[in-house]
């Protein structure tokens, strides 16, 4: 969240103008998520692999649901078998999303909306300062998915924004099933978190289709 400061709105006006201005939904957000996701992982060149070790911001992955990790990502979930998966199970995963983060997603996804990069400009806006893309926070939803037991497969997810991330904040996203819709899909709300500033700023909706884990 922005802080309030001189010559700018005070935070209530800012929440309010943010809900007025983002509240949206986006159906079938499997690109824009993988997009974002792809902003918050190493690149090929620092990725561990089979033959190299892992360099000191990754580690092995504790499950088989995703390749790897890092130091400063962290996660719990409360089911670890796919056929164990029933209502109210969730996954929680949970990150500080930098200004790396930031600049990766501006050139993965072409949103270069000076907004999210430029200091001076950001500060004479609403928020007062630059802010995260909100689709690179939303991207965190589809983190916490990957974490379910099984091969996660996104079939839809409904969002609404409440407020802005400030760029060096922790966020943490936590998502529930809700319901069982048979054939190995489920439905699950879908809440993201800014923990620096101890409030919701994303909440919705996912449903998903968990597959069998290929074998290694």
């Amino acid at each position: 969240m922005p802080h309030q400061n001189s010559g700018t709105p005070d935070i209530a006006a800012v929440t309010d103008a943010w809900t007025s201005m983002t509240q949206s939904f986006f159906q079938s957000a499997t690109a824009a998520n993988r997009a974002a996701v792809s902003a918050m992982v190493p690149t090929a060149t620092t990725s561990p692999s089979t033959d190299d070790p892992p360099n000191d911001q990754t580690i092995p992955a504790s499950i088989d649901s995703v390749d790897y990790s890092t130091l400063d990502w962290e996660f719990d979930r409360t089911v670890d078998d796919r056929e164990n998966i029933s209502v109210g199970d969730t996954v929680t995963f949970e990150k500080t999303l930098t200004d790396e983060d930031v600049h990766a997603f501006a050139a993965i996804s072409g949103d270069t909306n000076r907004l999210h990069l430029d200091e001076e400009f950001a500060a004479d806006t609403r928020f007062g300062e630059r802010i995260v893309h909100g689709t690179l926070v939303s991207g965190l939803i589809s983190a916490a998915l990957a974490r379910l037991p099984g091969l996660t497969v996104y079939l839809s997810q409904n969002l609404e924004f409440s407020g802005p991330v400030g760029v060096g904040d922790s966020v943490s996203a936590r998502v529930e099933i809700v319901e069982d819709l048979g054939n190995g899909q489920f439905r699950l709300e879908t809440v993201i978190r800014n923990e620096s500033d101890d409030a919701m700023v994303i909440d919705g909706e996912a449903v998903v289709l968990i597959d069998e884990q290929p074998d290694a």
